[in-house]
């Protein structure tokens, strides 16, 4: 079975997950996504409102942001796979609490095992300290750590996120800056 098949299989089984009540409130699942043969993973914290609505992680505001990004490394989202911790929207945005978490985990760890990235790049502080507890990531961002999380090692890149970019001049700048590094990493 191909990569690709393995992931449309797993995605079946998130979409008809109902370990925690966010499925009940959320309008879909939002597995990730496009490609599943790459050697780089976006990370982002939970699906927001314009995630929920199209079922793709990233196509909002922050999505346009990350776009113009990738564009800046000769990437585009067909080159990339991009997913969040949770699968499925908490209502109002909220912080994910610990037992959604908890349902979701073996689903990001699935993903990871099948795609084999050389690199898992974190956006924003939620998304960083899900693999690294109690970091800042304005002390950590735009440089690369080995950890092995779950039993995987794995090359974490973390980088604010866009949303913050987009609130935050000198977010924007930093990121952007971390990003230019990213070719050099992998």
């Amino acid at each position: 079975m191909s990569v690709q098949e393995k992931i449309e299989k797993l995605n079946e089984k998130i979409s008809a997950c109902q370990k925690c009540p966010l499925y009940k409130s959320a309008t879909q699942a939002v597995p990730g996504g496009p490609n599943p043969d790459t050697d780089i993973v976006f990370i982002g914290e939970a699906p927001g409102h314009w995630e929920d609505q199209k079922g793709i992680p990233f196509c909002g505001r922050s999505g346009n942001l990350l776009d113009k990004l990738l564009n800046k490394i000769n990437l585009d989202r067909n080159d990339i796979f991009i997913c969040n911790i949770l699968k499925h929207r908490p209502p109002d945005n909220r912080d994910p609490t610990p037992e959604e978490i908890e349902a979701c985990t073996p689903w990001l760890k699935e993903q990871l095992l099948i795609i084999e990235p050389k690199i898992v790049i974190t956006l924003g502080r939620f998304a960083l300290n899900y693999f690294i507890p109690n970091v800042y990531i304005s002390k950590t961002h735009g440089q690369p750590k080995k950890i092995t999380w779950q039993d995987l090692n794995l090359l974490l890149y973390p980088l604010y996120h866009p949303a913050a970019g987009l609130r935050n001049g000198s977010v924007k700048e930093d990121l952007v800056n971390d990003f230019l590094r990213i070719p050099a990493i992998i």
